[in-house]
């Protein structure tokens, strides 16, 4: 019988990690994620010492299993070399042995040291969706310029709650040169922004970086996203951080507004 009623009462064990985490990756997304904490933000690595990288208290969901450090822990990060340059990676590993027990636990993966610029380590290959043995989720890169370590960079993707995302599915966005606003509406990963502005400005701008930024949930995949103005030719360009540059000129104008793209 190969159709389980996961959910159901069955009168025997039958939900397995597999059944749960194939639930959970279908709904969350196949990759790994970083979950908010019960402040509200997104929690960090950062270095203890110049030897130790210390995880806060973290939620994970990667490839459908949830995991969490549930109190701060440390992992040993070697000492550097003088003259030379080293990237190592903070990761979750997980593992499966020959009875299908599965554990998780902080570990570091050691970069190659090299006088130039430095590169991560490869991350061995490996799927919690593939029934591997044991997998590899980076959380965080510790650069290590010589001896010293630098501010470690979060690696793992972070996915905000539901609440966010349904509060951000329409926002109202400012233009610069402007009293009035524009529509920002997000359905899945699409993003389009329209309306209708009178500019209060005229003046060629060149590339011209405006004080006004796209709200995090509605920044675009890729830079140079175009938020059109046709009437007057002016245009400005999105970029993944959220900044706008701004090309062409206002004209003190009334004018529409269209722009269109593939959310983050």
């Amino acid at each position: 019988m190969t159709t389980t009623l996961i959910t159901g009462k069955g009168g025997t064990p039958h939900i397995t990690s597999g059944d749960m985490g194939a639930m959970q990756a279908g709904i969350i997304g196949n990759g790994s994620y970083l979950l908010q904490g019960a402040d509200g933000k997104f929690p960090a690595v950062t270095m203890q010492d110049a030897n130790h990288a210390l995880i806060p208290v973290l939620n994970l969901v990667v490839e459908g299993r949830y995991a969490r450090v549930t109190e701060a822990e440390t992992a040993t990060i070697e000492s550097g070399m003088s003259g030379r340059n080293r990237n190592d990676l903070v990761c979750l590993k997980y593992t499966r042995n020959g009875q299908n027990i599965e554990t998780a636990a902080i570990a570091v993966l050691k970069g190659t040291p090299n006088t130039g610029t430095a590169a991560d380590p490869t991350v061995p290959s490996g799927s919690i969706h593939s029934a591997s043995g044991t997998a590899w989720i980076p959380i965080a890169r510790i650069p290590i310029s010589g001896i010293t370590p630098g501010t470690p960079v979060m690696l793992i993707k972070q996915l905000p709650p539901m609440s966010k995302l349904w509060d951000s599915v329409t926002q109202q966005w400012k233009p610069p040169y402007t009293n009035d606003s524009l529509t920002l509406c997000r359905v899945g990963r699409i993003v389009t922004i329209n309306g209708n502005v009178k500019f209060t400005s005229s003046g060629q701008q060149n590339y011209s970086a405006a004080n006004e930024t796209i709200p995090e949930a509605f920044r675009p995949l890729a830079d140079m996203s175009i938020i059109a103005f046709p009437p007057c030719g002016f245009s400005l360009l999105v970029a993944r951080d959220g900044k706008v540059q701004m090309l062409g000129d206002p004209r003190s104008a009334y004018s529409t507004a269209h722009g269109c793209w593939l959310a983050a």
